[in-house]
């Protein structure tokens, strides 16, 4: 069977199953399903054992550790009440407060776990979550069905139990490409315009763009203008870490780069060399932040939500909250543009991928929760259509609407009120949905799972301003200012490969980010002619470390993915 063809298939099973699986108060749309579905899905639910039809909602809470920082949705936020009401469910959530290493360490240390955390290896490795293959299998046959062509990726390579139900990565139908949450350099929409829609494909010439505007400008709103911010906080330190392997046309496998199935580090190459001392010239120029090295990362988001951010190295994702700020300020022309830069265009940019599935990261249910089974079965319920429309799209009538023909679009009303901050908290399950299982791509009925990826509602919502950006670039969506990526090797990405805690490898890998975290920074902001120096300070530091044990163990996992996710 083909991809496309088995993903059809078990988005078909997802949809079947839900007819029969949900639990109280969450029946699927039955007004096209055959009789002959009907009785597999009753054929099904007598062999999972699962065939219980009351109506009666028990009430039950559960206690939700969040791995970063969050805002508590309001008391009456609809999309929590309806899940209560209608599943009884009611979440409690704790957001990470300070570092996370420290808070995981007081957490392991005590036993201290509620009932669901967010996925970390830390945590794994202290057994910290229960293994969750045949509660799957048992009482949640939604969740089987929408993982079955992954069940095998989520399998613990150590001991082949699945801890984690990965919250992204999973694809049905059609994918729709509208929206990049990849990593790129990104740059104001008002720069492009300023400068006659230049095509920028260097970091030369990047940085030669935000300099002129820099000057024409200083002042943005009052506020100083700043011409490049780099994140390095706590597990966000890709901002300073990742850039190098791009700009030599290699996709994001974390701190390694991978040629012919081999990983070797990237940080101690010229390739690094030349993009630090990139960075040290404009910082002496004055274009980077002179607060970026101690800020942490409200404070990087509270810079972008100003409009005052010129540029910088992210993924789309990590600060998508600040653009949603800026378009509800009314400040269209400070949100950004990703460009896949690279160091020569004789470079082909690799900076989009296909969809991966996002390991170690979503939900897993700790080992002190004592009704495990009424979580599997809640999970099991969200992740059937109906609610998945709720959780992405919303309730029709108030946060979209459907069209005769079936087709779901919003007002202008609606997506304005879609980026408020505010109105997110009482109207959306933003945090459940964030790190829960999910349907991406397009439901059965053809609509697709994000409302901002939904083709006709693309269009509807894409602003003059912007408009204007894509014709003068020939584009239809920024998407499009990257090259079309190729297929993922069969082990990609090597970010995502556990080097298991306590090992040689985990030390080693400890150690270079505390390396780069202390010698990059310095070797930014060092005068140009101490540049070299404070270079090979950090290059002579890098060769103390036993970089060849995190290498072999990253070069055994990708042998190991080859040999058994090409099955």
């Amino acid at each position: 069977m083909g991809g496309k063809s088995k993903s059809m298939f078990k988005l078909s099973l997802i949809v079947l199953l839900s007819l029969s699986f949900t639990l109280a108060g969450c029946g699927g749309n039955t007004n096209n399903a055959s009789e002959g579905k009907e009785n597999t899905a009753k054929e099904t639910a007598a062999a999972t054992g699962n065939t219980n039809t009351s109506t009666k909602v028990e009430p039950f809470d559960i206690s939700v550790f969040i791995g970063e920082a969050g805002q508590q949705p309001t008391p009456d936020n609809k999309i929590y009440k309806k899940i209560k009401d209608e599943l009884g469910a009611t979440f409690n959530y704790e957001y990470l407060a300070g570092d996370l290493n420290q808070k995981l360490g007081v957490m392991i240390a005590g036993q201290d776990y509620p009932d669901v955390m967010t996925g970390n290896t830390k945590l794994t490795a202290a057994g910290a979550y229960i293994p969750l293959e045949d509660l799957i299998e048992q009482y949640a046959p939604n969740l089987k069905a929408h993982y079955a062509d992954y069940w095998n990726m989520m399998k613990d390579p150590n001991d082949g139990h699945i801890y984690i139900l990965p919250n992204y990565g999973v694809y049905n139908g059609k994918v729709n490409s509208s929206w990049y949450s990849g990593p790129a350099f990104w740059i104001q929409k008002a720069i492009l315009k300023e400068f006659g829609y230049p095509k920028v494909k260097t970091l030369d010439e990047y940085f030669d763009l935000i300099a002129k505007y820099k000057e024409k400008y200083p002042t943005i709103d009052g506020s100083p203008t700043i011409g490049f911010e780099i994140l390095n906080n706590d597990w966000r330190n890709w901002g300073l870490f990742n850039a190098p392997q791009h700009l030599i046309g290699h996709p994001n496998d974390g701190g390694v780069v991978v040629n012919d199935s081999v990983a070797e580090i990237f940080a101690d190459k010229d390739s690094a060399k030349q993009y630090y001392q990139k960075l040290n010239e404009v910082n002496n120029l004055g274009l980077i932040d002179k607060e970026t090295f101690v800020q942490n990362y409200d404070q990087y988001m509270a810079k972008l939500s100003s409009g005052t951010v010129l540029g910088m190295f992210d993924q789309h994702w990590n600060f998508s909250a600040a653009e949603n700020s800026l378009v509800t300020q009314g400040k269209d022309e400070r949100t950004y543009v990703g460009l896949p830069l690279v160091f020569d265009t004789k470079t082909k940019d690799y900076y989009r991928d296909l969809p991966v599935l996002n390991l170690n990261n979503g939900y897993g249910i700790s080992i002190n929760a004592k009704n495990a089974v009424q979580i599997i079965k809640l999970l099991d319920s969200l992740i059937t259509e109906d609610w998945q429309k709720t959780l992405s799209w919303g309730v029709p009538g108030e946060d979209y609407e459907v069209t005769d023909a079936g087709r779901f679009i919003k007002t202008q009303e609606q997506r304005d009120k879609a980026v408020d901050a505010t109105w997110i908290l009482a109207n959306k399950a933003k945090t459940f949905n964030d790190f829960g299982p999910k349907l991406e791509g397009s439901y059965a009925d053809g609509n697709s799972t994000d409302a901002a990826a939904q083709p006709e509602e693309y269009l509807a919502s894409v602003k003059p301003y912007d408009k204007e950006i894509l014709d003068a670039y020939g584009f239809k969506s920024y998407v499009d200012f990257f090259s079309e990526p190729p297929a993922n090797p069969v082990y990609y990405p090597a970010w995502s490969i556990d080097l298991v805690e306590g090992s040689e490898a985990k030390v080693v890998n400890t150690k270079l980010n505390d390396l780069s975290t202390k010698f990059l920074p310095k070797a930014i902001l060092a005068e140009p002619a101490d540049f070299d120096s404070a270079w090979s300070e950090y290059v002579g530091a890098i060769g103390k470390v036993n970089v060849k044990a995190y290498e072999d163990k990253i070069n055994e996992q990708i042998k190991w993915r080859i040999d058994n996710w090409s099955k």
